[in-house]
């Protein structure tokens, strides 16, 4: 991808938020674009950054280890997320890099995440990902046990939790689960929702999306691995 064309990708998206904000009648500053450069390096995210892209989210925390402490110290203001799932062994390393997790899902994470957070003086935002359709080989908490792990995250772990996450399954349509996930957080006093992808994060953000998670519509095709 060009400088030009990454650039022209992070526009549109920008557009398109603020006309699903307008067709949803909310003010486009309460929607935050997390450009998804997981897979891409250095090369890719600087002309984003460049043009004024000030969150970004990656799935491993390898992965962003390698290449973003020298980019964060270079661009101070910018924020990372964690928006894959993540192995509580990794929770030091999460901690000390990321300005928020998005897939917080099960005690052995929460354990380890309250345990860091004590000892490192960082708190990234934490969402709990709830899995919205059940899929067997996704993480998340089941939408009928929601209420009660969140209740545990703050009771047992004294974790602060600020939002949900979803990712709904690909064959179905995405508005139920967006609206299921909305339904959680309000009875559960939680402000902030992560849904939404390249495919679809004009319908979450008519959901309610707080932060949309888009990749492919602003970086181009990415490699599978």
């Amino acid at each position: 991808m060009t400088t030009t064309t990454l650039s022209s990708g992070l526009s549109a998206v920008r557009a398109e938020i603020g006309r699903a904000c307008r067709e949803a009648s909310r003010d486009p500053s309460g929607v935050t674009l997390i450009a998804v450069s997981k897979t891409f390096d250095a090369g890719a995210i600087e002309p984003v950054l460049a043009a004024g892209q000030t969150v970004f989210g990656e799935n491993r925390v390898q992965e962003a280890q390698k290449k973003w402490p020298p980019l964060l110290a270079s661009h101070p203001g910018v924020e990372l997320h964690m928006i894959g799932p993540l192995q509580s062994n990794k929770a030091k390393e999460a901690v000390a890099l990321f300005h928020a997790i998005h897939s917080v899902d099960r005690a052995s994470l929460c354990e380890a995440l309250a345990k860091e957070i004590g000892k490192q003086s960082q708190r990234p935002r934490l969402f709990v990902e709830i899995n919205t359709g059940a899929e067997p080989q996704k993480a998340g908490v089941l939408p009928q046990d929601a209420d009660d792990f969140l209740s545990r995250c703050r009771e047992a772990y004294g974790l602060v939790i600020d939002g949900l996450m979803c990712i709904p399954p690909a064959e179905e349509a995405p508005a139920p689960h967006f609206a299921l996930t909305a339904k959680i957080a309000k009875r559960n006093g939680l402000k902030l929702l992560s849904m939404g992808m390249s495919a679809d994060y004009p319908v979450a953000i008519a959901m309610g999306a707080t932060h949309v998670r888009v990749g492919s519509a602003i970086f181009g095709a990415r490699d599978h691995h």
